[in-house]
């Protein structure tokens, strides 16, 4: 079955002495939870998915939401007949007039018939009468009526399983298998409702994570799916429209909150590329961004040097100097002798900061890739007081990270640095 444990990773367990009552209400839980696992794992073996078995589900996971098995067996109790049957080579989200994407309540028949009163109506002799005395025309109405109930049914059951959700992600938000979870649902979100409802329900799911973000701001699960979720959103299956500019305006927020956002400063370089093409930038305006992104980062590593987040983004924004073809240029115009003087300008802002921070390993491994960078941005190799810098920073970055030692001697060997 399932890795039943959940993990409590950067947590110190702590020794506690239990009295016999104790022990015996901890024994009398665990029997309870394997009763209530055997009968969740008798019923899926049996391939009975009733609604009885989805209420089991329910219990088991509010006591373990990484029993991933029991999300499958939830899975299979929601599409085997709690939501309804699709009709074959429809298209759900197509097949009703547009509603309001707030709708919960039922829609009459008299508004639903109205909505129709558009269409060009059938010739005389195309309505066909049955045995039943029901016209070709009232059948399909029927069928109609029938679809939007299904919908109005599968939407009050995906927005609960949502919220079932969402109690479990408060108490373990790095539970992979929530994320996943939510993520199937908001799927058959899209397959099932109206566009205007699918469009509003994952709106409210792009809010769900900035809240999400708003309890741990480095949540790494959180990011992701929020990705994920912004995709969908600008989708056509969502009738979307590019949401750069708000994301971009997002990860400012989170870095103005916390510098130390690895994944706000990974997110603002995966959407640079794509914000200033959007913005039909000019190379004029490309490099007025490129510079107010690097005061930024520089301002940043002033305050905190030892912080690995920050010299991610300032590696990215180097690399964009360096491998435009291997890395999306935010400013492609720049000249050989621009790239070479950004480069030069940066090696010695940092070489500064050994002047306050000497014994910050990641100044000198920035001076060591960058000097780097800079020879093969000119195509040479290191001249004489470089091959110096290069030595001199190795042997500190030994003796600051000796856990890595056979990095800095494969880097000494293979630069021809070793005397």
């Amino acid at each position: 079955m399932a890795d039943q444990g959940g993990s409590n990773h950067g947590i110190a367990r702590t020794s506690r002495t239990r009295t016999e009552e104790q022990r015996q209400k901890d024994l009398e839980r665990i029997k309870d939870y394997r009763a209530l696992e055997d009968q969740v794992r008798h019923h899926a073996a049996k391939n009975d998915y009733s609604s009885d078995v989805f209420a089991l589900t329910s219990k088991l996971l509010r006591l373990n939401p990484e029993y991933y098995t029991v999300w499958n067996v939830r899975r299979r109790c929601l599409i085997s007949g709690l939501l309804s049957k699709p009709s074959p080579g429809s298209s759900p989200s197509k097949a009703l007039p547009t509603s309001s994407p707030t709708a919960t309540t039922t829609t009459s028949s008299a508004d639903f018939s109205s909505s129709l009163s558009t269409e060009t109506p059938p010739a005389p002799e195309s309505q066909t009468t049955g045995k039943s005395g029901i016209t070709a025309e009232d059948d399909e109405e029927q069928k109609q009526q029938t679809r939007q109930q299904d919908q109005q049914n599968d939407q009050q059951i995906l927005q609960k399983e949502l919220h079932f959700t969402i109690p479990l992600l408060l108490e373990s938000p790095k539970c992979y298998w929530i994320w996943s979870y939510r993520l199937w649902i908001l799927k058959q979100v899209i397959e099932r409702l109206p566009v205007p409802v699918a469009r509003n329900i994952w709106e409210e799911e792009l809010g769900l994570t900035s809240k999400m973000l708003l309890r741990d701001q480095r949540n790494f699960h959180a990011w992701g799916y929020r990705r994920h979720v912004v995709e969908q959103l600008e989708s056509p299956e969502l009738e979307g429209k590019s949401l750069v500019e708000s994301e971009f305006e997002f990860t400012t927020k989170k870095i103005s909150q916390n510098l130390s956002n690895f994944s706000a400063w990974h997110s603002r370089s995966k959407l640079i590329p794509r914000l200033l093409d959007e913005r039909n930038a000019n190379d004029e305006a490309r490099k007025a961004f490129f510079e107010e992104e690097l005061n930024k980062i520089g301002e940043a590593i002033n305050v905190g040097p030892d912080d690995q987040s920050l010299w991610y983004y300032h590696q990215f924004l180097m690399l964009n100097l360096v491998n435009s073809a291997e890395h999306p240029t935010i400013a492609p115009a720049f000249t050989q002798e621009e790239r070479v003087t950004y480069l030069r300008r940066e090696i010695e802002s940092i070489q500064e900061l050994l002047e306050d921070y000497d014994d910050a390993k990641l100044i000198y491994e920035a001076l060591f890739d960058y000097t780097l960078y800079l020879c093969q941005l000119q195509g040479r190799k290191p001249n004489e007081q470089e091959e110096k810098d290069l030595k001199g920073w190795l042997g500190n970055l030994k003796k600051l990270d000796p856990m890595r030692s056979g990095r800095w001697a494969d880097l000494e060997r293979d630069l021809g640095l070793k005397e």
